[in-house]
């Protein structure tokens, strides 16, 4: 990694500063901060093979969907527009004049079409954010319990369903260990969602 890792760093440090992950403790029982998870997805960029632009990319994924339209321009500048196009690629949904976004549903309908339609360096970045946010929600789901669909604005059934569609969705086309992850971490966190509710039932029998 170049210099331009360091000042994408610093950028998603700028853009995110004050911002927690949801719903996501520490063992001190410290809210995590969110520049946790871009860091998360960076590092499985670079663990399955991606450039320096993918890698960047990974670090600011979040950057215009959390921080709005504005940081467009700067994350242009700093580091060209491949990058900007990768970031974008990623976003699922721009808050409006209001901070609001279009309802969750259509959001991710759209985002899957969008994502089976497209080729590139864009789908390894998406599928590393969203193995990263398999795997924050398999620990969760250990730690914490079912409690952990309430952070979600699909709920728990609403999740699952974007989660498998998302992973259908990279079949064949990310490295195979990365497809191999996901279908992993998905596949755990579908049976132990499962046993949750079964382990539920028998109490309330």
């Amino acid at each position: 990694m170049t210099q331009k890792f360091d000042t994408a760093l610093s950028l998603a440090l700028e853009a995110h500063a004050g911002q927690i992950r949801k719903g996501t403790e520490n063992a001190l029982g410290l809210p995590l901060p969110y520049i946790t998870h871009p860091v998360a997805v960076a590092t499985l960029v670079q663990r399955y093979g991606g450039n320096e632009d993918q890698v960047i990319a990974a670090l600011l994924h979040d950057v215009l969907e959390d921080g709005g339209p504005q940081w467009a321009e700067p994350i242009r500048e700093a580091f060209g527009g491949q990058v900007l196009d990768l970031v974008q690629f990623c976003t699922d949904g721009l808050p409006d004049a209001e901070g609001q976004k279009s309802p969750w549903r259509e959001r991710k309908e759209r985002y899957l079409a969008h994502l089976r339609a497209a080729e590139g360096d864009g789908v390894l970045v998406s599928a590393c954010d969203k193995l990263a946010n398999l795997q924050a929600i398999l620990l969760d789901l250990t730690e914490i319990g079912e409690s952990v669909w309430t952070r979600f604005t699909g709920g728990k059934d609403g999740s699952l369903w974007y989660y498998a569609e998302l992973v259908e969705a990279f079949g064949g086309r990310v490295p195979a260990a990365l497809e191999v992850a996901l279908r992993r971490d998905l596949a755990a966190v579908l049976e132990l969602a499962s046993a949750r509710v079964d382990e539920a039932t028998k109490q309330s029998a």
